[in-house]
């Protein structure tokens, strides 16, 4: 089997420094934002010579265009009844996928965002049509992933069957262009309890295999600071959390962990690292470290 470890690396500097951190630090996978994660960036447009910088930077490595993973803004609930506030954050979603589409990168990923007041199956669709509109106005190879929610309030994505009832909304000629990760933080937090045993563990992942009809094409690495059930998105170190470090061997050792990339967003140690330096930050190595010792079992 194959592994395609990286992490949202530091991006002082430009995407094409967060290139090189990642590379410097071992990976063969990473995660990056195009625009400013608290913006819609629905009308931000991605420069060519910006697109330039990160294409030769990373030819350079070892971390392939198709494990590359661009997280859309936070901001982005498509999820919404509010038409108005529905439909900046569609064209955010849409322009996210142009932005990252032109830089060639395998996949988007996004929060679905909140319900809210409204009925959570006419949520599911208005999710789906928001990734609708997105891949028909951009034909690319760069897939629209759903990322599972840590289930605070009326948050959508936090179960495999909300996720099926997201994806099942869209056409099926665009569905292989669509799918959905998990994060392992989300996952706990939510009430999925990735701790009990390897056997539950194993059977948490073959419940969103089953029933969303196929297995992720991303995993998020993330320990939790907050409780089984508690709703909290709150990333630590693993090992430093709750979830603590047994679920992670266990993930590394399953195939569902082949071939895709797998995505630390881990605190970093060095956040006001100068623009040039293309140093790996110390927590990312030390992460990938106990990463890669459980592939080698």
């Amino acid at each position: 089997m194959t592994r395609y470890i990286g992490a949202h690396t530091i991006e002082n500097g430009g995407i094409q420094m967060a290139v090189l951190r990642a590379a410097n630090a071992g990976m063969t996978a990473m995660q990056l934002f195009t625009a400013i994660p608290k913006f819609y960036g629905d009308k931000s447009t991605i420069k060519p010579e910006r697109v330039a910088r990160f294409k030769t930077a990373l030819a350079k490595t070892k971390i392939k265009p198709a494990n590359v993973v661009v997280h859309a803004a936070y901001v982005l609930s498509v999820a919404t009844p509010d038409d108005e506030k529905w439909s900046r954050a569609s064209a955010g979603l849409t322009k996210e996928l142009e932005r990252s589409s032109t830089l060639g990168v395998g996949a988007v990923c996004f929060h679905p965002g909140s319900a809210l007041t409204s009925d959570r199956a006419d949520s599911a669709e208005r999710i789906a049509k928001a990734i609708t509109v997105a891949l028909q106005t951009h034909d690319s190879g760069t897939r629209l992933l759903v990322e599972n929610t840590a289930g605070a309030g009326k948050t959508m994505g936090k179960t495999a069957q909300e996720i099926h009832d997201i994806l099942s909304d869209v056409p099926k000629p665009l569905r292989g262009r669509t799918g959905y990760g998990l994060d392992t933080c989300h996952l706990f937090s939510s009430g999925y309890d990735l701790t009990a045993s390897r056997e539950a563990f194993t059977g948490i992942l073959d419940e969103f295999e089953e029933v969303i009809g196929e297995p992720p094409s991303f995993f998020h690495l993330n320990d939790s600071a907050g409780e089984l059930g508690a709703n909290k998105d709150r990333h630590v170190l693993i090992g430093d959390g709750l979830i603590g470090k047994q679920p992670f061997e266990w993930l590394m050792q399953d195939r569902r962990s082949d071939n895709i990339p797998l995505i630390l967003e881990t605190p970093q140690q060095n956040y006001e690292i100068p623009d040039e330096d293309p140093s790996p930050d110390p927590y990312d190595v030390k992460m990938m470290k106990l990463l890669e010792s459980w592939t080698r079992n």
